[in-house]
């Protein structure tokens, strides 16, 4: 059992509930943070900053307290793993915008970019490769896909660890809704709105970060850059439609369609493994979340000199 009372009760904690521990670190942090540049500054921007600064090293100092330095290289190299087929290549980076600009043409609410489409273009690619993926969103996910919601999907599988993250994940966005207005300028009721809306979409957000992440080999390098996608598909960055709810509606089709897809692949195997047993060959083990090929384990499967935990979430 370990000693809670002495100097090192902190570190003790962090290995006995690690993600408990980063959700409490990095939503304290955050909050203040945000709060804070709200308030003194009256821009939400720093927060943000900052935000990012925070979920990077609570995942960091989590996951070399609770796993020790081969998980934190592991973690690592998943950030940059981009040796994935080039349809998930074109799908984080270009699935998200189309599906929005299709809905808004289905729905009557595209009009044409007034500085034109190669501008556009060159936005997109700017605010999604640079500002986002590599300055932000991978970091993020790191800690959100790479921390929290990978070890949940060990324990609970991918559609519970998905709904389970979406909560902490609304959580740290609240103070999002007094970003344009402030706290004493924005109205009650959209700041309402505007967390019922990200409680109710967060959940479809995390499964197809968490779907994106089973399916390329764990690459947070493309959950990075699909996160980056759909921040770069609102209607302030993709000046091609009105309104804010086209590229929600395009995460739920795209999830929609990764599922279907990876629902038929697995079905495809399944059965070639039943006509391969039928045949006198036996079956292979179905490549679930605990049988992935090794080093690909963080958890359950740990590299050599990992120490394991009696108690983890």
């Amino acid at each position: 059992m370990n000693d809670h009372n002495g100097p090192a009760a902190p570190l003790s904690l962090i290995k006995d509930h690690p993600v408990a521990a980063f959700l409490l670190i990095a939503i304290t942090l955050s909050w203040t943070g945000q709060i804070l540049s709200l308030l003194l500054l009256g821009n939400i921007l720093p927060g943000i900053l900052a935000e990012l600064l925070i979920l990077l090293g609570t995942a960091v100092l989590v996951t070399g307290a609770a796993y020790g330095r081969p998980a934190l290289r592991e973690l690592f190299r998943r950030a940059f793993r981009w040796r994935v087929g080039l349809g998930w290549w074109a799908a984080a980076l270009l699935a998200l915008p189309v599906l929005t600009v299709l809905i808004a043409l289905a729905t009557g609410t595209f009009h044409q970019p007034s500085a034109g489409w190669w501008p556009l273009l060159g936005n997109y690619l700017l605010n999604t490769l640079i500002i986002g993926a590599l300055l932000g969103n991978i970091w993020e996910e790191l800690a959100w896909t790479g921390v929290v919601q990978h070890r949940l999907m060990d324990r609970q599988g991918p559609a519970i660890a998905a709904l389970l993250t979406a909560i902490p994940f609304a959580l740290i966005h609240l103070p999002f809704a007094f970003a344009d207005k402030g706290f004493a300028g924005t109205p009650w009721t959209d700041v309402a709105l505007s967390w019922a809306v990200l409680f109710l979409f967060a959940p479809f957000f995390r499964a197809l970060m968490g779907l994106a992440y089973l399916s390329t080999g764990y690459s947070l390098l493309i959950v990075g850059l699909l996160h980056a996608s759909f921040n770069a598909s609102a209607s302030t960055k993709l000046d091609v439609f009105d309104g804010d709810w086209q590229q929600i509606a395009a995460v739920v089709a795209l999830l929609g369609v990764i599922a279907a897809v990876h629902a038929g692949a697995s079905r495809l195997s399944r059965a070639w493994r039943a006509s391969r047993a039928s045949g006198g060959q036996p079956p292979e083990p179905e490549r679930t979340l605990k049988h992935q090929p090794q080093p690909e384990r963080i958890l359950k499967h740990r590299p050599a000199g990992m120490r394991t935990n009696p108690r983890e979430e």
